[in-house]
């Protein structure tokens, strides 16, 4: 197949950049001929109120990838699109995940399939921006209008999709990890150097931090457990707008400051490696959402993941087997769940992460795609 991918790569950091660029790299493992498309920069900075979005280390570069384009420069659209054309890709497959890049893919997009362009692939990681409202979720239907088929990552999400667009084919498939190709630290090594005893137990919050992830749910879980628990807490990830000073806020209210360690600010990969090397247990307190990237990635170091029941976490988490499934917006579900969590209840989730973290593979995933791609020759 020949197949015109566009997407954020690197230099650039963040989820999408990184499962972007593992698809890529997946297909063209398979033989495919492969054109990626990306940007020069992604947000301007009163969309992004976090650091900088770039980080050699985030994500490996691609040869022959070209950026081309700006989402939000429309004086670079044109030419990107021309030299997508002139690819004569069979399919082109594009990320959605936010309404910020909505008016670059409606001008990419326009013109009926096969007459103007190839017919196109939505990979949709959210079928609308978090906490978007109602002229959001417009944008994004607008787009997905202009699109032949659809990708996506929960059942959930399939089900959404194929009730919207019923003549569109719609496949889903959980993210898998995305691999480091660093070697994984010494577990002992980095719990000495996050200072964690022998005898404590560390529960890790990772990722982008906004009001959607429940982050302040999980700090008022951490003042329900009893006096005497082991539980220590690290929050790791960039948070945006004011939260920064409301987490800080929050710990120094519920006496937290012995429990809980607010790493704050963008998490270099280096550091996220050390993070996950040290941590008993991953913990994402979503109060909505759909998937995670940060899931498969705990579970695929034999990690175990307690997660809030939402979108489709629960499709990667398996409850009693690699992890638990606690209701959402609760924090005495979040308490009791980790205190359940004694010696041997942690240590089978953990075997139990391990077995089950290769359940889903990009190759795999590539081959979801693939036979999206495969019904086109017949409908076009």
């Amino acid at each position: 197949m020949r197949l015109t991918v566009f997407g954020p790569g690197f230099p650039l950091r963040g989820g999408i950049a990184s499962t972007t660029t593992a698809l890529v790299r997946t297909l063209e493992e398979r033989g495919h001929q492969l054109q990626f498309l990306t940007p020069r920069r992604q947000y301007p900075r009163w969309l992004y109120p976090g650091g900088d979005e770039r980080d050699p280390d985030a994500c490996p570069p691609v040869a022959g990838a070209k950026a081309l384009f700006a989402p939000l420069e429309p004086w670079t659209w044109r030419r990107a699109r021309r030299c997508a054309l002139d690819f004569d890709a069979d399919a082109w497959v594009i990320p959605y995940w936010t309404w910020a890049w909505a008016l670059w893919w409606r001008f990419l997009l326009r013109g009926r399939p096969k007459a103007s362009r190839p017919p196109a692939i939505a990979v949709v990681h959210n079928i609308h921006d978090h906490g978007g409202g109602a002229i959001r979720r417009w944008v994004a239907r607008r787009v997905f209008a202009r699109c032949q088929g659809f990708l996506t990552h929960a059942e959930v999400l399939k089900a959404a999709l194929s009730e919207e667009f019923p003549v569109a084919p719609v496949a889903a498939y959980p993210l898998p990890a995305v691999p480091s190709g660093r070697p994984i630290p010494q577990r002992e090594a980095a719990r000495f150097r996050m200072d964690i005893g022998p005898t404590e137990r560390l529960a890790l919050f990772l990722g982008l931090i906004r009001p959607y992830k429940g982050v302040d749910v999980l700090l008022e879980a951490f003042g329900r457990l009893p006096e005497d628990s082991r539980w220590r807490l690290v929050v790791a990830g960039e948070p945006w707008g004011g939260l920064a000073m409301a987490l800080s806020a929050q710990v120094e209210a519920l006496n937290l400051d012995d429990r809980v360690r607010l790493r704050l600010g963008g998490v270099p990969e280096a550091e996220v490696d050390q993070l996950l090397g040290a941590a008993d247990v991953l913990i994402l307190p979503y109060r909505s959402g759909t998937q995670s990237a940060v899931a498969p990635m705990a579970l695929s170091r034999g990690l175990p993941v307690v997660s809030t029941d939402i979108g489709g976490l629960g499709e990667v988490v398996e409850h009693g087997v690699s992890g638990l499934l606690v209701e959402p917006n609760s924090p005495e579900a979040l308490a009791e769940a980790l205190v359940a969590l004694e010696d041997e209840a942690l240590e089978n989730l953990a075997a139990g992460a391990a077995l089950t973290s290769g359940r889903w593979t990009w190759a795999g995933y590539a081959e979801a795609l693939e036979g999206l791609v495969e019904g086109f020759e017949t409908r076009y």
